[in-house]
């Protein structure tokens, strides 16, 4: 990326048109309402990879039930991934209530002001951290997400792949030349608002762009081409059985999933890996694994689930238990029950085949 970027170009004139368009179009968002530190935290580590819209009610749930950082870093944690539930990458929720729980001991549940301690806590990178100090504490610090880089690529017409973690980390020296030092709450979070309701990845509302005549690619006609990014790898297909394991009528099987890893923590039904094996040797891979005897029986449905580097193909089965250990790791509850436990997206969807 090249250093001149930022030579003959009107940042004064950029800022207080980002900054007054902001001040008159921004949505109306809860965590908007106050600039208080521990609510904006929350909101960013929710808006991570999920969308706006998706957040909203879950964080005004979160808010009830968590108020402070009192209340969640007292909380069990199981409540903590249920009221989390369906957000998916539940290790944010995880390390937002380890951190929190570091705030109430070691600052007397003061969020730290300073990007050394606050960029310390567990799940707090470089974008989060300068979110809180800019939004919460009217730092100068910068904020670069998805939009900060689409939106800069166009407007400084930067041709280097954002992909790339060393391009990336070119952003954040930028922004703080261009940052507003009287206003960096409402800059950063101008330039967030821009690329999602005018600069979006496609198509961009360029007619309606309060910084257009600064934007390079447009004076160039190349907004549509920018930014560049390589494509990711095609995620991976793993297909599973996976288990309506009865025993008796009211009882049904479920699983924790170990404490590291995807979903960690949740509950599931239990998954059989299946590629090849027929339904006599799932039965077999199941008491080999549990020591539980089963029956697998009638096919009830399928579903795909789609992470961000895996997908999920599961077949689901009834089954019946016919012999079970007196210790084990799967856990037998009331049909009833299972409301309160949390489960992932794909296994919440299985229950709909539940009789």
């Amino acid at each position: 990326m090249k250093d001149d970027l930022l030579n003959h170009f009107n940042i004064q004139g950029f800022q207080e048109n980002l900054i007054a368009w902001y001040q008159a179009n921004k949505r109306n968002l809860p965590w908007r309402e106050n600039q208080d530190p521990y609510r904006v935290w929350v909101s960013e580590i929710m808006l991570q990879q999920t969308k706006v819209d998706t957040v909203i009610p879950y964080f005004q749930r979160f808010m009830e039930k968590f108020p402070d950082v009192y209340r969640l870093a007292s909380a069990d944690e199981q409540d903590v991934l249920k009221a989390w539930e369906g957000l998916g990458y539940y290790s944010r929720a995880r390390n937002l209530q380890s951190a929190v729980r570091e705030v109430v001991s070691e600052y007397d549940g003061k969020i730290p002001d300073n990007k050394e301690a606050l960029g310390k806590l567990k799940g707090i990178g470089p974008y989060t951290k300068g979110a809180i100090l800019s939004i919460a504490f009217q730092q100068p610090e910068p904020a670069v997400d998805g939009n900060v880089m689409r939106v800069l690529s166009r407007v400084l017409h930067i041709t280097d792949n954002i992909a790339e973690a060393k391009v990336k980390k070119q952003f954040e020296p930028i922004v703080t030349k261009m940052i507003s030092k009287e206003d960096p709450s409402s800059f950063n979070q101008g330039l967030m608002e821009l690329g999602a309701m005018v600069c979006t990845p496609k198509s961009p509302l360029c007619l309606f762009c309060p910084v257009q005549e600064y934007c390079r690619a447009f004076l160039k006609g190349d907004q549509e081409n920018l930014p560049i990014k390589s494509k990711a790898k095609k995620p991976k297909k793993v297909a599973y059985i996976a288990l309506l394991l009865k025993q008796g009528k009211e009882k049904i099987i479920i699983e924790k999933r170990k404490e590291q890893g995807l979903l960690a923590n949740l509950w599931q039904f239990p998954m059989i890996p299946s590629k090849g094996k027929t339904v006599h040797e799932a039965e077999e891979w199941f008491e080999a694994k549990y020591g539980w005897a089963i029956q697998i029986g009638k096919h009830a449905g399928k579903l795909k689930h789609v992470f961000t580097h895996l997908i999920w193909e599961l077949e689901i089965y009834e089954a019946d238990v016919l012999y079970a250990p007196k210790k084990s790791k799967l856990k037998s509850v009331n049909i009833h029950e299972l409301s309160q436990y949390p489960f992932p997206v794909s296994h919440q969807k299985m229950m709909k085949y539940l009789h």
